[in-house]
């Protein structure tokens, strides 16, 4: 089992150096998109792979660049005759709205046909406080704090999941929220964390000058991604494993 990062940067990361942060899980022939952002067709072409290679798609929450390359797996694997239809997990609260708000405007007609979601995937909802399970693995969805608007918290999950006697935590897109998630952090052998690098703090991604403040303890286990270019910290040297590089692979 690997898991790798197409790309690693924020999701406003421009040119071939790197990409948006989505994920690939390998599994033999079975390969999970841990989301899908509006750059994926280009991130998997760096990798020589393409739709006719993604079997499953897990979605955390529903910024474009997390989603936006939907369109793309649905339309092209749907009039692919090699195809089957693709996986899609999500939690409940996202499935309600992924269609309606995000997709069906660019999606919702085809030539002789009205379609909804389950047109293009075989759509599988999470209930809450549960998982799913892809290549024998249990993923448990963590519902991470990720933007605030003052009315409610925008649904948006993390995975803990363990592969061969490894904990991982994988954060997606979240603040440090260490009162509501602190026991993933603790329990976590390796984790995965989404680090704003940007000089002006959008408050709504945890920034590598918050994460500086965790214990030595939670550092030693943390990969950062999701970071912006330009010139980055020593993170090995204050501590963490370092920052994920596009195209770096963890092999479990």
């Amino acid at each position: 089992m690997k898991l790798i990062f197409l790309g690693s940067g924020s999701a406003f990361t421009v040119g071939a150096d790197n990409f948006q942060s989505n994920i690939l899980l390998t599994d033999q022939e079975k390969k999970l998109l841990i989301d899908c952002g509006s750059d994926i067709r280009f991130s998997l072409h760096a990798f020589e792979l393409s739709y006719l290679d993604i079997t499953d798609v897990y979605i955390s929450h529903l910024h474009s660049d997390h989603i936006g390359g939907l369109e793309y797996i649905g339309f092209s694997t749907k009039f692919d005759p090699r195809c089957q239809k693709p996986n899609l997990y999500l939690s409940k609260d996202l499935a309600g709205e992924i269609w309606e708000r995000s997709l069906s405007g660019g999606m919702r007609s085809v030539q002789g046909d009205v379609t909804d979601l389950n047109s293009f995937f075989n759509v599988n909802i999470i209930p809450r406080h549960e998982n799913f399970t892809w290549g024998g693995i249990k993923f448990h969805t963590v519902r991470v704090i990720h933007v605030d608007n003052g009315y409610f918290l925008m649904p948006s999950y993390g995975l803990f999941f363990e592969i061969n006697g490894t904990k991982v935590f994988l954060t997606t897109d979240t603040q440090l929220a260490l009162e509501e998630n602190g026991e993933f952090y603790e329990q976590a052998d390796i984790i995965f964390h989404d680090c704003e690098t940007a000089k002006f703090p959008s408050t709504v991604h945890a920034h590598y000058e918050q994460l500086l403040t965790l214990p030595d303890k939670i550092k030693n286990k943390i990969w950062l991604y999701g970071y912006q270019p330009g010139t980055l910290p020593d993170a090995r040297k204050d501590g963490f494993h370092g920052f994920v590089k596009r195209g770096q692979t963890f092999d479990f």
